[in-house]
């Protein structure tokens, strides 16, 4: 008897103790939300492309790591209150892409892809199977760009998320 009344009485902060300690488990993954990269007066007038880093929380089941970078994108003015955004990573094999100015295009110094400043293939030879990966921009408060990061599975003809 006196087992019984031992069990029962150690189950239910054991079990307490459990579900605390898996709670974070059990919460659903945070959507990839929009993150702050850079000022719209940071772009130069002439649709030119500059790279940022894209610095943002990170948070696994039990930690949160404040202001981590995570990875970067190539931002161009395409007006007076509008931005593009491409994800660094080039389709192909994952290396960073470089934007040549003297070009006007981005190229892979890994295998020579290149990419126009709209993120498409420039040249057919290109071993790329898909152009630059763009990425979801808004205009927030008269000039912040937001810009919704998210890398994308390299060497394949889809656009799939990782």
């Amino acid at each position: 008897m006196a087992a019984v009344f031992g069990a029962v009485g150690i189950s239910v902060p054991l079990a307490s103790g459990l579900t605390v300690w898996f709670d974070p488990l059990r919460r659903k993954a945070k959507a990839s939300g929009f993150v702050w990269v850079a000022s719209l007066n940071a772009l130069p007038e002439n649709g030119s492309p500059r790279k940022f880093p894209v610095i943002t929380d990170q948070v696994d089941a039990w930690n949160k790591i404040p202001q981590v970078p995570v990875g970067a994108v190539y931002l161009r003015r395409t007006g007076d209150k509008a931005a593009q955004a491409f994800n660094v990573v080039c389709p192909h094999a994952g290396c960073f892409v470089d934007y040549d100015p003297a070009r006007q295009d981005y190229r892979c110094p890994c295998h020579n892809s290149s990419f126009r400043l709209d993120g498409q293939i420039s040249d057919p030879r290109s071993p790329s199977p898909r152009g630059l990966d763009p990425l979801e921009v808004e205009i927030r408060n008269g000039g912040e760009i937001w810009v919704k990061f998210q890398n994308f599975r390299a060497g394949q003809a889809e656009r799939i998320p990782v």
